[in-house]
């Protein structure tokens, strides 16, 4: 797929979405981040973190959702497939993302950023870990992503 055909997609939207998730994973007792899959303009695939509820490192929604486009997806279908995320993937979801092959990654908050939050330093951006692979876009609609973290009690 082009970056053209991406750049028609409703960007707002599915990164709202992305937010829904993250709400629902704080009112769930996990941290504000979700994800969408979106191809052809759609969403096909969704996931919120459920690292804490489910006690499982491996319940980032992004990693969850490369997890499921692996399997679910043929490569070319992949390929043709956006993430919209709350959140920069981090290094663990990158090289998930990496194995995924989707065609575009859209971020609202910067890993740097959530760093902040966190109170902890971002070792590897994905944008480096994806190189070559699966072009990285952010941040998207930064201001709302960013207000979920305020409200979050990091």
């Amino acid at each position: 797929m082009t970056t053209a055909q991406f750049d028609r997609f409703d960007h707002e939207s599915h990164m709202r979405r992305a937010f829904e998730l993250a709400r629902s994973a704080v009112e769930r007792g996990d941290r504000p981040f979700g994800s969408v899959l979106v191809r052809d303009d759609a969403v096909v695939m969704e996931a919120s973190n459920r690292v804490l509820t489910e006690n499982d490192v491996r319940r980032h929604p992004e990693l969850h959702l490369a997890y499921r486009a692996r399997r679910e997806l043929d490569p070319e279908a992949r390929a043709e497939t956006a993430m919209y995320t709350s959140t920069e993937p981090c290094p663990m979801c990158a090289g998930g993302l990496r194995y995924a092959g989707l065609g575009r990654i859209v971020y609202s908050v910067g890993g740097d950023e959530i760093g902040e939050f966190a109170g902890q330093e971002t070792p590897v951006r994905s944008a480096t870990v994806l190189e070559g692979v699966s072009e990285v876009v952010g941040p998207v609609l930064n201001d709302e992503g960013r207000a979920l973290h305020e409200a979050f009690d990091w």
